[in-house]
């Protein structure tokens, strides 16, 4: 059967579920031009009228020592050394989130120096595996909470487009569905108040803020309010780690897109009892981890996504 005829007979919940994901396989860079998001082809030029490009990694996970990846600092690695390697360096690059498994400052540190090593600024979210309780969530602030509040979350503006970094893994809901807070949403609600409608938005967090499966935890339960808040603005970009794999969604004004893990994938939705670590064949490994990069071009209703694999 057709996948298309699947969908059909899934039924329309699932059919429009199917027709919002993107599974990517090649190389995608992000970028921003004409205050809007662009993408392109990981490896290809640069397009001349891009703002600036950056890179997100996500799901390290160091320590991580199962037979699906028992070396994830050696992928997180060959990730770099993709970052390293393309034709225009990035400006920045976001991490969302699961650096590490268990929240070692062991872990931490080992992570930190790689990451180091492409000199480049790195701007983190932390994942439900970075910060566990008092101690770890002071050991992650201590490496990774530059210019964050006590809640890890924080925005910033480059080059006439403002990030912002939120915290959804500190107060999970059933099934581990993330959760933003009160004081957080004001925080937010604050942040934006003096941005004009045509400001860029880009928001990264860890767990996604658009609802892909609530059953598995891969939704946050307050996202709404904050996607309240985040409406009027014309181009509204969201990026999410947390499920280890590519899925995009377009609406309206706002794109959503969730990255690849440097570690390991997960399965896709309803193709397995729960999520968790995925093995496949160690030579299709690779090609299930990878990086994101985006081209920011100022004129665009976009920015550009491009996923590229670590096998590629």
């Amino acid at each position: 059967m057709a996948k298309h005829d699947e969908a059909m007979k899934a039924g329309p919940s699932r059919r429009r579920l199917l027709e919002c994901m993107a599974w990517a396989g090649t190389g995608m860079v992000w970028s921003f031009a004409g205050g809007a998001p662009v993408s392109r082809l990981l490896g290809s030029a640069q397009a001349k009228d891009a703002g600036f490009t950056f890179v997100q990694i996500s799901d390290s996970h160091i320590g991580f020592d199962k037979p699906v990846n028992p070396d994830p600092a050696a992928t997180l690695n060959e990730a770099l050394d993709k970052i390293a390697a393309l034709p225009s360096p990035p400006d920045f690059i976001i991490h969302t989130g699961d650096i590490t498994h268990t929240a070692t400052p062991e872990q931490f540190d080992i992570a930190l120096k790689s990451i180091a090593r492409l000199k480049l600024d790195v701007h983190y979210a932390p994942g439900e595996h970075d910060i566990l309780d008092a101690a770890t969530a002071k050991a992650y602030m201590e490496r990774f909470g530059k210019g964050a509040r006590d809640g890890a979350y924080y925005s910033f503006d480059h080059k006439g487009v403002h990030f912002i970094s939120l915290n959804n893994v500190t107060d999970l809901k059933a099934n581990g569905l993330g959760s933003l807070g009160g004081a957080q949403l004001a925080w937010l609600a604050d942040d934006l108040r003096d941005k004009t409608d045509s400001t860029p938005i880009v928001v990264f967090c860890h767990i996604p803020l658009w609802t892909i499966a609530p059953e598995w935890g891969w939704g946050t339960q307050d996202s709404l309010a904050a996607l309240a808040l985040l409406a009027r603005f014309g181009s509204l970009t969201v990026l999410n780690g947390h499920i280890h794999q590519t899925m995009q969604k377009i609406e309206g004004n706002a794109t959503f897109h969730t990255a690849r893990s440097t570690a390991f994938p997960q399965p896709a939705p309803g193709t397995a009892p729960a999520p968790g670590p995925l093995k496949v064949p160690p030579g299709q490994l690779r090609s299930v981890l990878g990086i994101t990069d985006v081209v920011y071009a100022p004129g665009n209703a976009h920015l550009a996504i491009t996923d590229s694999t670590l096998a590629g």
